[in-house]
């Protein structure tokens, strides 16, 4: 930030979060943590139906499966989806620790989740990431992805941006 308080250009500004959504973000904050204490990239992921009740919850398992998809979105709405109607799903939210790329993204769609909140943003990341083509992404927003569906799916992010930072600290290669 700078010295008035405004977010330097190009970065996307933080939103504030309930109680109940920074809880549920800081569940995917931990999970994020749990992936890189593995051996993985540091992504969590939790969802969490209308009534509270958490759905799945993941980490990224790249590292450790050798599944270039086992991202931390994907595996839970994997493990969400056979047991929990889509109906369910549309009324559930998916905590991420890091904005969802296009492939999570599209999961998300396909899944039927109606909404998603998620730690620190695609552009925050890529400083992380730097410039390895091995840890670069598709450069397409997740909101991108979600506006171009039949269907509203509520996104809100970046939130907690220092806390979904401090798992990225160091756990990239330079």
């Amino acid at each position: 930030m700078s010295a008035q308080g405004e977010v330097p250009m190009g970065l996307p500004q933080e939103v504030a979060l309930s109680e109940r959504d920074g809880q549920y973000l800081l569940h995917a904050i931990a999970m994020a943590d749990k992936a890189r204490e593995r051996g993985n990239r540091p992504f969590g992921a939790v969802i969490v139906a209308a009534d509270g009740q958490v759905l799945a919850q993941a980490w990224n398992a790249t590292a450790e499966t050798g599944d270039c998809t086992a991202h931390a979105e994907t595996s839970a709405i994997r493990m969400a989806s056979p047991s929990h109607s889509r109906d369910a799903l549309a009324t559930a939210t998916l905590y991420s620790s890091g904005e969802p790329c296009v492939m999570c993204a599209g999961a998300i769609y396909w899944s039927n989740i109606g909404r998603v909140v998620y730690g620190i943003d695609a552009v925050r990341l890529r400083v992380f990431r730097g410039e390895r083509l091995d840890q670069r992404d598709a450069e397409l927003s997740c909101r991108d992805v979600f506006d171009a569906s039949p269907r509203a799916i509520d996104c809100l992010g970046p939130a907690l941006i220092a806390q979904a930072s401090a798992s990225h600290q160091g756990g990239w290669k330079a």
